[in-house]
């Protein structure tokens, strides 16, 4: 076996071992829990029909997770908004049939979140408690839990130095220490409640049940995407609202799983191939090279 070929194939086969560490990883179900632990997570459930659009959810966010206070200008309702690297959360203003609905955009934490299971590294990590974070010491940028939240919500930071993915992580300090997220414990009109997501749903029912002329009968985020940690309700079609109507039941994972696991193998495969195939390539040509200057003497 000649010298190339040997290094081809120890390169390979560094490739195929990269490659069954990484697709296990990759496959990691976060939603393989107890059924206890399931009705333990925390939840939080945003009744539209009582938000009033003061925006003190927001000022709280900011507060909480050491970032700029929002713009206080009443104009950023002119368009709509999403939440951002710099803002967590945000509160969005929408004309309808039925008049102006105001609405809190953050992080839905799903119960399988497609982030979570796209991350190579398990930076993105879907918590006993529920919350979805991102860990900084075991991110290595490759933004795939961008491409892959069907909600567009994990933030980058492109004009830092340093850049981290941001998004709301539903205060899993203060949820550990026993207090509610900073959003809900301000919020004065009661639009935001938290606790177990179990309650959180029932609390959506009861309120459907009780006051049939106030809701659509539906609860966002009880079946959407295999379910969601943030759960809505509205008076109005959450189409309307700007919610993706096109979330049927399942998990993303599910759906999105052959093509998330299938190319952070790949790009983390490949390139080692082709570099073993280039090594390979150059210690040839000075073989031939150096048996051709031998030739001669």
């Amino acid at each position: 076996m000649d010298v190339s070929r040997r290094l081809f194939l120890k390169t390979a086969a560094a490739g195929a071992a990269g490659a069954a560490v990484l697709a296990p990883a990759a496959r990691t179900d976060a939603s393989a829990v107890s059924p206890e632990l399931v009705a333990a997570r925390r939840g939080v459930l945003v009744d539209t029909t009582k938000c009033v659009g003061c925006r003190a959810c927001e000022a709280a966010c900011s507060e909480a997770n050491a970032l700029p206070p929002p713009d206080p200008d009443a104009a950023v309702f002119d368009r709509p908004r999403k939440p951002s690297e710099a803002q967590f959360t945000v509160v969005d203003r929408r004309r309808t049939g039925s008049g102006e609905v105001f609405v809190k955009r953050q992080c839905l934490h799903c119960l399988q979140p497609a982030c979570a299971s796209a991350c190579l590294t398990r930076a993105m990590l879907k918590t006993p408690e529920g919350p979805v974070i991102w860990r900084a010491d075991k991110c290595m940028g490759c933004r795939f839990c961008m491409i892959s939240c069907p909600m567009d919500i994990p933030a980058f930071e492109y004009h830092s130095a340093m850049p981290k993915i941001r998004k709301c992580q539903l205060c899993l300090d203060r949820l550990k220490a026993g207090l509610q997220p900073g959003c809900v414990e301000v919020c004065p009109s009661g639009a935001l409640v938290s606790g177990t997501r179990v309650d959180m749903i029932a609390e959506a029912r009861r309120r459907l049940v009780t006051e049939p002329d106030r809701y659509v009968a539906h609860v966002f985020g009880e079946h959407e995407a295999g379910g969601t940690g943030v759960l809505y309700l509205s008076a109005v079609p959450f189409a309307d609202l700007g919610f993706r109507a096109d979330l049927g039941p399942s998990p993303f994972p599910e759906l999105t799983k052959e093509f998330l696991y299938a190319v952070p193998v790949v790009l983390s495969v490949v390139p080692a191939l082709l570099l073993g195939l280039s090594q390979a390539t150059n210690r040839a040509d000075g073989i031939t090279a150096q048996g051709a200057h031998d030739a001669h003497q």
